[in-house]
């Protein structure tokens, strides 16, 4: 069977999107390495900037595996970024909340992202990008509806 003329032009863009994550994930450890981070330890850093979060709430909302989650969460809390304290809406799953040196760190890392944003934003242009984002968002629509699963 051979795709048809739409599901070969999404498998070319999927493919332009897995390079897209690998180019920002490149871009991230370069911004995080000054300060000692990776993309991954920005990422959680960042969902728990505004509030305390269990391991599980952040996968969740980053899309990816809770053990992997985990791992980073624990790294942290053992660097002094971050600690565990009691959920009192769960017994057993604490809650990761960003601790002072934490919040300094990711200040220093999202300085470094918005002059960087800025560069790329122009550079590409605010039109184009806003179009990107409202497909992209319509692509995960459809993703995470279970319409693109028909066939596995």
């Amino acid at each position: 069977m051979t795709y048809s003329p739409a599901g070969a032009t999404f498998s070319e863009l999927a493919v332009l999107v897995f390079r897209l994550n690998g180019a920002l994930l490149g871009a991230g450890d370069r911004m995080t390495a000054p300060v000692g981070q990776t993309s991954a330890r920005w990422q959680v850093l960042g969902v728990i900037d505004e509030r305390p979060l269990t391991v599980a709430a952040i996968a969740r909302t980053m899309g990816l595996a809770r053990q992997s989650v985990q791992r980073t969460a624990d790294l942290l809390v053992a660097d002094g970024l971050a600690a565990y304290e009691d959920n009192p809406e769960h017994r057993r799953a604490k809650l990761l909340r960003l601790l002072p040196p934490g919040q300094e760190v990711l200040d220093v890392i999202e300085a470094s992202q918005r002059d960087w944003a800025n560069r790329v934003g122009e550079a590409v242009g605010e039109d184009d990008l806003a179009r990107a984002a409202v497909l992209l968002e319509r692509l995960l629509l459809v993703l995470e509806g279970g319409e693109g699963r028909r066939g596995r």
